[in-house]
């Protein structure tokens, strides 16, 4: 037995993860509150924490029982294998959803990628993130004189520029 991601169709994740349940699937949704706003009215909502994924625990032997699920697009999985997600993971996950009230996605950002600041006096400045000592740091590549500056940023503060923007600015 081990965790998995299914990927969903989209906004099908509360369907799926109780069809799973009545399965007997062990599954887990983790989900947030969010203020909605509407013309006429303001209203906290439940949504999924990973729009469009649902954790099942499942021996991969049984993964068709699983996948046989309306709304189940497919086993999240890497160069053709399912990729398994450790058990401290999921465990971790479960105890900030049950100890925090509100908690929300965050871009997955990693050492090197191109990203640009959102808020505040450098905001539009973009270059590569690093990390040194514990720090989050911006470095500014000077492609004509191969050189480079970095300057401390906190993490919130950046979005990572995705591909399709990297092609734009070329």
């Amino acid at each position: 037995m081990a965790w998995y991601a299914l990927y969903t169709r989209p906004r099908h994740e509360k369907k799926v993860y109780e069809q799973l349940e009545e399965k007997g699937v062990e599954s887990f949704l983790p989900m947030t509150k969010e203020l909605r706003q509407w013309k006429d009215r303001r209203r906290w909502v439940e949504i999924p924490v990973f729009s469009g994924y649902v954790f099942i625990n499942i021996d991969l032997r049984n993964r068709v029982y699983a996948l046989q699920t309306h709304g189940v697009v497919r086993l999240v999985g890497f160069g053709g294998e399912p990729a398994s997600i450790p058990e401290w993971q999921i465990n971790q996950l479960k105890q900030v959803i049950e100890n925090s009230e509100f908690i929300r996605p965050e871009t997955y950002l990693k050492t090197g990628d191109y990203v640009e600041i959102t808020q505040g006096p450098l905001s539009g400045v973009r270059g590569y993130l690093r990390e040194t000592r514990g720090e989050s740091r911006i470095a500014i590549m000077i492609d004509g004189i191969y050189q480079s500056t970095s300057f401390v940023v906190e993490k919130h503060l950046v979005r990572k520029i995705d591909e399709k923007e990297m092609e734009k600015m070329v």
